[in-house]
C-alpha cells in the first residue's frame, strides 16, 4: 500500500480483524450498511452482532440490492455508502452497481470477505478473483490478507471513496484475517501520496473566465453532479444570478438548481429540451460546470457547440479535452471556483438571449407538453402521472428513477425545489437501479419523502427487495408505470426499425397482488378521473405503498435527438 497520512494513533484494543471492521465502520461515522452474509465473510457477521445499536445493518435480497442502496443512501445524504458481501457469486452480484458507481461518481466502500490467504488461487469454494474483476470499475481496491492490515486498509478507502471526485471503493478480507487478533488502533486516512484530491486553482483561469462570461452576449451554463458531489448548490445560484446567466442542468446534475429558479433553463441532451438543445449550438460562450460532455448530451461531437468559447470548471484533470476541448480550463472543486469568478462578473440585461429561450419553450409546450400533461382522451400518459404528483409533492419529494421511459418523463416533467432530490442511474443506465436505491435513499435521508418511479421492466429486476421494505418497514413509495413494454428500445424499434418489435412486449404479472404478498399496501389505476385520489392515498399512506398506472403502450418520448446526430436536429415529434 501507498504511504498515508494520519492523525494521532488512539489506544490499542486486541481484538478480531473482524471486529476491527465494525469499529473502522464506526470510526468513520457510518451509522447504516447495506449487506448479505455468507461463509466467507460470516465472522464479520458475527462481530457485528454485539454492536447492533450503534450500526444498523440492512439484510437485503440481493447483493445487487445491497450495493444500489448503498448509492442511494450515498446520493441522498452526501455521505458514503457502504456495504457487504460474501466471496464468489456474492461479491461478483456487486460489480454491476460498483460499475454504476463508478461512472456515476458515487462514494460507496464495499467490503467482501473472501477464502483464507493459503487457499487464494487453488479454485477453492466460492472463490473469485474479485481484486481482477473489480480493478476497472474501482476507484480502488485492496485485497487484505492479515488483520494488521485492515485499519489502514479501511482508512484509505473511505479517505479516496469520499474525496477528489469521488467513487466506488473495494477491499477484499481473507477468512483469516477476519479470525486473527491483534493490537487494533485507527486512524484516519488524511492524504495519499501521489494523489491529489483537489488540483489548485489558478487565478489566470478565473480572471479568464470571468473575462470571457462579461463578454459574452449569448452565455449558456451547462452544470452536472459535479455541483451536488461539491456540495456547491448555493454557488451555483449565485453565479448564475450574478452574471444572469441560463443555466441548464444535465441528467445526474438535475436538483442543483430548482427547477422554479428564473435562470433555470431546461435540459440538454437526447431527451432534453428543445432550447436548451438547439441554443447549445448558438450560445458564444459555454460555461461548463461539474460535468463530463457524455454523449448522451452532445451527440455528434463534430457538430457540438463549435461557435461557442468553451469555459469547462471541473475538478478532473482526466475530463479536461476528453471530449470536448476546452478554451479555458479551469482545474479545481467548482464550489471554490464558481465562489472565485462570481464576484468579478458583471451582470448585463440579455433580454433577447432568454427570451429565444422562451419561445423556443413555447414551441415545446404546443407541440410536446399540452398533449402530454393534459390529454383529454386516450390511455393515460407517464407525464400526466408526473405533473399531477408534482401538484402533491409541491416538488418536495426525493424522486428515484430507473431507466427508460419513465426515467425521461420524470427528468423532464418532475419539479425539483430541492437539492439531491433526483436520484438515478444515469452513465451506466442500471435497469433495477430505483427500487433498491430508494431503500438507500429514504434511510439516507429520514426526513424526506421518497418515490421511486419505475417501468414495468426495471421493476422485475430487483422486485425482490420488496422483501427488504416488508422487514425494514422502510416507508418508501413505489410508483410502477406500466407500459407493458421495455419502452424505450420499443421506441427506438419504432423509430428506426420500422416498427419491428423484437422481445419488447411483456407480459406482466399482478404487481399489487406480489406487494400485498410482501405486506406492502396498493392499487392499480387504469382511468383517468381515478389517478388524483390515487396518487393522494399512495403519497399519504404512512407506510410503503405501490401504485400501479396503466399508460399507453405506445406512447413515445419527445423531443428526441436521434443518435449520431447534432444536438440542433433535436425532434418535436
Amino acid at each position: 500500500m501507498q504511504a498515508i497520512t494520519t492523525t494521532k494513533t488512539a489506544t490499542a484494543l486486541h481484538i478480531s480483524g473482524a471486529e476491527a471492521i465494525i469499529r473502522c465502520l464506526l470510526a468513520e461515522g457510518a451509522d447504516t450498511i447495506f449487506g448479505y452474509p455468507g461463509g466467507a465473510i460470516m465472522p464479520v457477521y458475527d462481530a457485528l452482532y454485539d454492536f447492533r445499536e450503534e450500526l444498523h445493518h440492512v439484510l437485503t435480497r440481493h447483493e445487487q440490492g445491497a450495493v444500489h442502496m448503498a448509492q442511494g443512501y450515498a446520493r441522498a445524504s452526501n455521505r458514503v455508502g457502504v456495504c457487504l458481501a460474501t466471496s464468489g457469486p456474492g461479491a461478483a452480484n456487486l460489480i454491476t452497481g460498483i460499475a454504476d458507481a463508478q461512472i456515476d461518481s458515487t462514494p460507496i466502500v464495499c467490503i467482501t470477505g473472501q477464502v483464507a490467504r493459503h487457499l487464494l488461487g487453488t479454485d477453492a469454494f466460492q472463490e473469485t478473483d474479485v481484486m481482477g474483476i473489480s480493478m476497472p470499475v474501482t476507484k480502488w481496491n485492496f485485497q487484505v490478507t492479515t488483520a494488521e492490515e485492515i485499519p489502514e486498509a479501511i482508512a484509505k478507502a473511505f479517505y479516496l471513496a469520499r474525496s477528489g471526485r469521488p467513487g466506488p471503493v473495494l477491499v477484499d478480507i481473507t477468512k483469516n484475517a477476519q479470525v486473527e487478533k491483534f493490537d487494533f488502533a485507527y486512524t484516519p486516512c488524511t492524504n495519499v501520496r501521489s494523489y491529489v484530491a483537489k488540483p489548485k486553482i489558478d487565478p489566470e483561469a478565473i480572471a479568464s473566465a470571468a473575462a470571457a462570461i462579461n463578454e459574452a452576449e449569448r452565455p449558456l451554463v451547462i452544470f452536472g453532479q459535479g455541483v451536488t458531489l461539491a456540495a456547491a448548490e448555493e454557488e451555483l445560484k449565485q453565479f448564475v444570478e450574478k452574471g444572469n446567466l441560463p443555466a441548464i442542468g444535465t441528467l445526474l446534475g438535475h436538483s442543483a438548481l430548482p427547477t422554479d429558479h428564473t435562470h433555470y433553463a431546461g435540459m440538454p441532451g437526447m431527451h432534453g429540451t428543445y432550447a436548451a438543445n438547439k441554443l447549445t449550438n448558438e450560445c458564444d460562450v459555454l460555461i461548463a460546470i461539474g460535468m463530463r460532455f457524455d454523449d448522451r448530451v452532445t451527440g455528434n461531437l463534430e457538430y457540438y457547440a463549435k461557435q461557442a468559447k468553451v469555459i469547462h470548471l471541473e475538478l478532473d484533470p482526466a475530463e479536461i479535452d476528453k471530449n470536448v476541448v476546452a478554451d479555458i480550463p479551469v482545474l479545481g472543486d467548482c464550489k471554490e471556483s464558481m465562489a472565485c469568478i462570481a464576484p468579478l462578473l458583471h451582470p448585463r440585461p440579455r433580454k433577447p438571449w432568454f427570451g429565444k429561450f422562451k419561445e423556443l419553450d413555447q414551441m415545446e409546450e404546443e407541440k410536446v407538453r399540452q398533449g402530454e400533461l393534459h390529454p383529454t382522451e386516450g390511455a393515460l400518459t407517464m407525464g400526466e402521472v408526473i405533473d399531477k404528483m408534482n401538484q402533491v409533492t409541491q416538488g418536495n419529494a426525493v424522486i428515484v428513477t430507473d431507466v427508460g421511459q419513465h426515467q425521461m418523463v420524470a427528468w423532464r416533467y418532475g419539479d425539483f425545489k430541492l437539492d439531491k432530490s433526483h436520484i438515478t442511474s444515469g452513465g451506466l443506465g442500471t435497469m433495477g437501479f430505483a427500487l433498491p436505491a430508494a431503500i438507500g435513499a429514504k434511510l439516507g435521508a429520514e426526513d424526506r419523502q421518497v418515490i421511486a418511479v419505475i417501468g414495468d421492466g426495471g421493476f422485475q429486476m430487483t422486485l425482490q427487495e420488496l422483501g427488504t421494505i416488508m422487514q425494514t418497514k422502510v416507508p418508501v413509495k413505489i410508483l410502477i408505470l406500466n407500459n407493458e413494454f421495455l419502452g424505450m428500445v420499443r421506441q427506438w424499434q419504432q423509430l428506426f426499425f420500422d416498427k419491428r418489435y423484437s422481445s419488447t412486449e411483456m407480459d406482466n404479472p399482478d404487481f399489487v397482488t406480489i406487494a400485498k404478498g410482501y405486506g406492502i399496501e396498493g392499487q392499480r389505476v387504469t382511468e383517468r378521473d381515478k389517478l388524483p385520489e390515487a396518487l393522494q392515498t399512495f403519497l399519504s399512506h404512512p407506510d410503503a405503498y405501490l401504485l400501479e398506472v396503466a399508460v399507453g403502450k405506445e406512447n413515445n418520448v419527445f423531443p428526441m435527438v436521434p443518435t449520431g446526430a447534432s444536438v440542433s436536429d433535436v425532434r418535436l415529434e
